[in-house]
């Protein structure tokens, strides 16, 4: 529970500071390390909505939901995950010409359930769907928070829009821990890949690994064997490895004539 992880902590640490351990004072210390944490929840929960701009959402669930504050997945946090996931639902919902306050609804909600994972076995999707319908949420909501991770077959643009939001808050660049590792590990390769072939001087990945640029030595390598050079590169970081979206490979070729008037 991570909750009460964070009550023991700021007791730990009063205690510390404090100097006087002893049991009256360990329980006086306990209850108001415990109200501290219970009020920072339920204003971390309250400033959750207005970030993602929601009303109208049940006090139990704001309450259960400023439990996120003090929860991570992978080195991110859910709460601050959830408030994410919401902006992008809503943009792409804009797009889409989809109703946007019913799917950042969907989307903010989506990980609710994690608030109860440590009362409850399995997973947190279907949980936080019971809580959602408990506590009055639309069964366009609902659906989409049981169809989050898959469970439950998404039948509705809403549940979409919600998996998708969802993978790209998690899956961007340096938001958890494992998605780091592996993107540092994809830019590794990639440069790797480029400077293994003839004539390369030098390869810089650009913007998070979507753009490579490979520098020649011009006296090795002619304008045609640039051209060759490129697509060798891009089908080998095809074949290789997996990303999302493009990558682009430019081979520069530069060649300078200098001379020195006397």
């Amino acid at each position: 529970d991570p909750v009460r992880r964070e009550v023991g902590r700021r007791t730990l640490s009063a205690l510390v500071a404090d100097g006087r351990i002893h049991p009256l004072r360990i329980e006086e210390l306990y209850e108001r390390s415990k109200a501290e944490v219970e009020a920072g929840m339920q204003r971390a929960g309250e400033d959750a909505l207005v970030e993602a701009g929601l009303t109208d959402v049940h006090p139990d669930l704001v309450t259960l939901l400023g439990r996120l504050r003090y929860r991570t997945s992978y080195g991110q946090n859910v709460l601050a995950h959830l408030v994410e996931t919401a902006h992008i639902a809503s943009h792409m919902a804009s797009e889409l010409g989809v109703d946007p306050s019913l799917v950042k609804r969907g989307a903010f909600l989506h990980d609710v359930g994690k608030a109860l994972t440590h009362e409850v076995e399995g997973s947190h999707a279907a949980p936080g769907a019971d809580l959602a319908r408990r506590y009055g949420e639309r069964e366009e909501v609902v659906h989409a928070i049981a169809a989050h991770h898959g469970e439950v077959a998404p039948e509705t643009v809403e549940a979409v829009l919600t998996q998708a939001s969802d993978s790209c808050s998690g899956g961007r660049p340096g938001a958890r821990r494992d998605s780091l590792e592996a993107y540092v590990k994809r830019l590794d390769r990639i440069e790797e890949i480029a400077s293994s072939k003839r004539g390369v001087e030098r390869v810089f990945a650009m913007q998070a690994g979507r753009e490579v640029r490979v520098m020649v030595q011009p006296d090795e390598i002619d304008d045609l064997e640039a051209l060759v050079l490129a697509r060798e590169v891009a089908q080998q970081i095809q074949d290789e490895l997996t990303y999302p979206g493009q990558i682009r490979v430019t081979v520069v070729r530069e060649s300078r004539a200098t001379e020195i008037a006397h």
